[in-house]
């Protein structure tokens, strides 16, 4: 083997030119000296060069390599062969053969061919961190001009290949039959086959600070296989910054509404930190809705968007019992402040106000999909919060809106302001640090809190002279000071007292009215406000129970807590006469009936009622431990009931039945924690007698011991790994031949199957609530509902949820989803089959975020009024 030589050649003017050009277009030209056969050179140029007339020298050394290197002076001609390697500061190109005729200006390059005359390696330019490749090309430097072969060209988060490419000048190409994709494997060359991409005749690659891409006539094709998503041209820009351009529609057809596009429209970003689409939705039978919104954001400041929705929905063929036509609307804000921008003070916002009727006739999938359609109550809330740095008060303003779908009226509460101090204790610990005694654990809790409110006004009346005239205004302010200390070392004993004064502007005055038979409630505009006032003391101790078995038994012992307590209450009678809360009045059977004049006020109503009460409450906690062979300790604690809680109490005051209702309540987990039940029961130790109709009331007749509410509720979260097999081995871990290219998430055994994890959820909840009341048999609700979630395949996921209401025997809401991962785009097909708001949704979509908003396909099926929930 010859040693490589180094020749440094200067060059002239017309070969720097051309250098310069060649690099920056996927080309390079040196002259170097003829070689022998298989010799290769490396050469730092700087010296003479004999094919120009006026010598220039170069920026930089260009260093060149090649196996075979010959110059033709006669004809004006350089050949490179064999391993052709240029660098010139940060570009570099490497080719297997590259020509330049110096006659003509024309320059070639092509890659390595094999037997058959195929390209097997690529002619590679890379340049300012970008990489090009071609089978092979032609470059003029004369004109300037350029011609690319099967040429490859990363762009953003995509490649594009395309068979014959022109450069028109240094920012400008032009592509005949080019191919757009984003798949990573392809990207990667982990496969020759795209998995989708998208096909135009003619293509526009424009370069610069908003490099762009613009086709002709564009068709999407998946698996080589063509699709029906076909648009007349597309625009995709390749920049780090927003763009703007249109949003494309899906389309559809529906019974109801007809055919439609819908979310057409157009996409607009405003500086740095706003963002604006406008979407309309089109239906052939008269049905539009128009979408806005605006998005914003500051980075370690705030974030929020504003949304609207403003439509008419056409139902039905006009003259005929199915027609109906409704006007709906929608206005949302969402703002969330960084919890990092300022901790003293902090801005919110969560508004969704909607007309009455919107969910019922809307036409926006995604309402369906999130089941908002299910809603019966919709709250809308701003809020200001305000903390102190020297000061032990926290200051919070909101403001609330909420909507009752059921009855049309909505409750307002504009604005309210709370002011909260600081929980302290009035006395020091006398050596600074323990806190010993009733004395010094005396701490007190106070606030105020003034609100304006306005209880089921209608909303078409909303912000009109009726609405101000029922607002009412309060202000409350609730004082409770505590204390408690340790009796005798086993017994705690605990000792509070509370006041709640309020000040409103409104006083209630009731009558029967005779000629029109109703009861009729006036509100004066009056001043007024009550105090009231309670103290209750509690002793509470920690009993422990322990039950041992014998050695060689699976349980080794059972505890038993029991934490019972005991106290009294004592508060006034409010309703007395002397206090001047309550007045009387007569009713439809002319019988003297007492109510309070702050009946329906913004803080509510004194008690009526002298109450001095001893109550009682006996908590339990069981817990088992058994000897496991799996625990490092050798022993697991089980749980049997986490808690089971008993309560109730004894009013001496009370004119008749002083016993109170007997409340149990207990809560327990099963499978280490997965499985949860809570119950609860309510018992009337007094006996109920029923009249013909079936109506109950509460007899003297103590002992009886009637159940008046029962309920439970099971939860069960079921999944693989809670109950896998034995063999809990990983996949990758049995089998360790692994698939490639598509099937790299597969394994597979000695005989040839993949082998792959199919993880699954089933979560299941079932409700039983019996309610007995003043009725002879009481009211049942029972149902039970399933969610959950089944990996056919690493790239198929089906999911669903349903609700069983076991009184009716019905299904109520009910949802079937599909989900399928096509490596580069995914596919989503979800289904509501049956009730009021049956509906179907296809979606194919592009994960590449350049695309993901541009390229999509749904097909829709809207809300069939016929149907019945």
């Amino acid at each position: 083997m010859i040693t490589l030589k180094r020749i440094k050649i200067k060059f002239k003017n017309r070969l720097q030119i051309l250098i310069i050009l060649i690099f920056n277009n996927f080309l390079a030209v040196f002259y170097a000296q003829e070689l022998p056969k298989n010799e290769r050179i490396v050469t730092p140029i700087a010296t003479k060069d004999t094919l120009v007339s006026k010598p220039e020298s170069l920026q930089d050394v260009v260093n060149a390599s090649a196996d075979n290197i010959r110059n033709d002076v006669p004809k004006r001609m350089t050949y490179l062969n064999k391993n052709a390697s240029i660098q010139y500061q940060d570009m570099k190109i490497n080719a297997d053969y590259i020509s330049v005729d110096w006659n003509t200006g024309e320059v070639f390059c092509r890659g390595k061919l094999n037997e058959a005359g195929r390209v097997i390696e690529r002619v590679i330019t890379e340049q300012g961190g970008k990489k090009y490749e071609t089978d092979h090309f032609n470059f003029n430097f004369k004109s300037r001009r350029a011609i690319a072969y099967n040429a490859r060209t990363e762009e953003s988060e995509g490649v594009i290949v395309a068979e014959k490419t022109k450069k028109v000048n240094d920012s400008v190409f032009f592509m005949r039959r080019g191919k757009y994709t984003t798949d990573e494997y392809f990207l990667n060359k982990k496969d020759t086959i795209a998995d989708y991409y998208l096909l135009a005749p003619n293509i526009k690659l424009i370069k610069g600070k908003k490099s762009q891409v613009i086709t002709g006539p564009i068709q999407m094709y998946i698996e080589s296989v063509p699709t029906p998503l076909a648009l007349p041209f597309g625009i995709l820009p390749f920049s780090d910054k927003r763009s703007a351009g249109s949003l494309i529609p899906s389309f559809g057809e529906n019974q109801s509404v007809g055919f439609f596009l819908n979310g057409l429209g157009y996409y607009q970003p405003i500086g740095e930190h706003f963002d604006v689409k406008l979407m309309v939705d089109f239906f052939t039978k008269g049905s539009w809705n128009l979408r806005p919104e605006v998005n914003y954001r500051k980075n370690y400041r705030y974030s929020g968007s504003f949304t609207s929705e403003i439509g008419n929905t056409v139902r039905g063929i006009r003259g005929l019992s199915d027609y109906s036509k409704s006007s709906t609307y929608r206005i949302g804000w969402r703002h969330q402040q960084d919890p990092k921008a300022n901790p003293y003070f902090n801005f919110s916002a969560s508004v969704d106000i909607v007309s009455n009727r919107f969910y019922n006739n809307t036409v926006n999938n995604s309402h369906i999909f999130n089941q908002n359609v299910l809603n019966t109550q919709q709250n809308s809330t701003v809020s200001v919060t305000k903390r102190f740095l020297t000061l032990p008060i926290t200051v919070t303003g909101t403001a609330s809106y909420s909507q009752n779908f059921a009855d049309g009226t909505v409750n307002l509460r504009l604005p309210q302001m709370n002011v909260a101090i600081n929980q302290f204790y009035l006395f020091k610990p006398r050596d600074g640090v323990t806190r010993q005694g009733l004395i010094e654990n005396i701490v007190v809790n106070t606030g105020f809190n003034f609100s304006n409110f306005v209880n089921q006004v209608k909303q078409e009346d909303m912000f009109k002279a009726q609405m101000w005239r029922d607002m009412q205004t309060g202000l409350q302010n609730n004082l409770s000071i505590s204390t408690n200390t340790t009796i005798a070392k086993y017994f705690t004993l605990s000792l509070s007292a509370q006041a709640n004064n309020v000040l409103t502007n409104k006083t209630l005055t009731r009558f029967y009215d005779v000629v029109n038979g109703r009861e009729e409630n006036v509100y004066n505009k009056k001043i007024a406000g009550f105090s009231t006032f309670s103290t209750s003391a509690s002793l509470q101790t920690t009993l422990y129970g322990m039950l041992n078995f014998k050695k060689g038994s699976t349980i080794e012992k059972i505890r038993h807590m029991v934490i019972p307590s005991i106290g009294f209450t004592y508060q006034p009678d409010f309703g007395n006469p002397s206090w001047g809360y309550y007045r009387r009045y007569y009713n439809a059977t002319g019988a003297l009936t007492p109510y309070s004049i702050f009946d329906g006020g913004i803080f509510g109503s004194p008690s009526s009622g002298m109450v001095g009460a001893m109550t009682y409450s006996i908590g339990n906690n069981i817990e088992m431990k058994v000897r496991s062979k799996t625990d490092s300790t050798g022993v697991k604690k089980i749980k049997l009931f986490e808690s089971l809680n008993i309560s109730g109490g004894y009013n001496f005051a009370a004119a008749q039945h002083k016993w109170s209702m007997i409340n149990v309540s207990g809560q327990t987990s099963f499978l280490e924690g997965k499985v949860n039940l809570n119950s609860s029961l309510v018992i009337d130790p007094y006996k109920m007698e029923y009249n013909a109709q079936g109506i109950g009331s509460r007899t003297e007749k103590f002992g009886h011991f009637n159940v008046q509410g029962f309920n439970v509720q099971f939860s069960v979260p079921l999944s693989d790994a809670l109950l896998g097999k034995k063999d809990k081995k990983k996949i990758e871990e049995r089998y360790n031949t692994k698939g490639e290219i598509r099937n790299e998430n597969y394994y597979f055994d000695d005989d040839h199957y993949a082998r792959f994890s199919q993880p699954w959820t089933l979560n299941v909840n079932a409700n039983y609530a019996y309610t007995k009341g003043t009725t002879r048999f009481g009211n049942r609700v029972a149902s039970i509902g399933l969610d959950g979630s089944l990996k056919l395949t690493p790239y198929w996921n089906i999911n669903g949820s349903t609700h069983y209401d076991i009184v009716t025997g019905k299904l109520a809401y009910t949802r079937v989803g599909f989900h399928r991962d096509q490596r580069s785009f995914v596919i989503d097909f979800n289904w509501v089959p049956f009730g009021q708001y049956k509906v179907y949704d296809f979606y194919i979509g592009i994960k590449a975020n350049i695309l993901k908003d541009a390229l999509k396909y749904r097909d829709r099926n809207f809300t069939d009024p016929t149907a019945k929930f």
